[in-house]
């Protein structure tokens, strides 16, 4: 996903100070980023609006994880939480079956009868 996109406004849902404390915090596989967020992170917004809360991406250094941090209210944190590592999940679990049936089709192929 490249270069995460920086937190410009506070959504007009969050509370702010108190939604703001204590946010819930997970970490996602930054490869899933693309297929959960969109290019560039363009998803985040509609995201935020169905779920009122808000988000925040951070890189970690050294580590092919990406910290999301939700913020919002009691229930919206602990919904929203539960909502995006359900769709990281799925992501995980369909690329893992692509990469599956890309190796069946390329042991196939080695090992076709016209190949002996």
């Amino acid at each position: 996903m490249g270069t995460l996109p920086a937190r410009r406004n506070i959504p007009p849902w969050v509370k702010v100070p108190e939604d703001l404390k204590d946010p819930e915090v997970f970490q996602v596989q930054t490869r899933l980023l693309k297929a959960m967020f969109g290019p560039d992170g363009s998803r985040i917004p509609y995201i935020e609006q169905v779920s009122k809360a808000m988000l925040e991406l951070k890189a970690l250094e050294s580590s092919d994880l990406t910290e999301v941090v939700v913020y919002g209210s009691y229930l919206y944190k602990l919904r929203t939480k539960w909502m995006l590592q359900s769709m990281a999940e799925w992501h995980r679990q369909r690329q893992e079956r692509g990469m599956l049936k890309l190796a069946e089709a390329m042991t196939a192929l080695e090992l076709g009868p016209w190949m002996k």
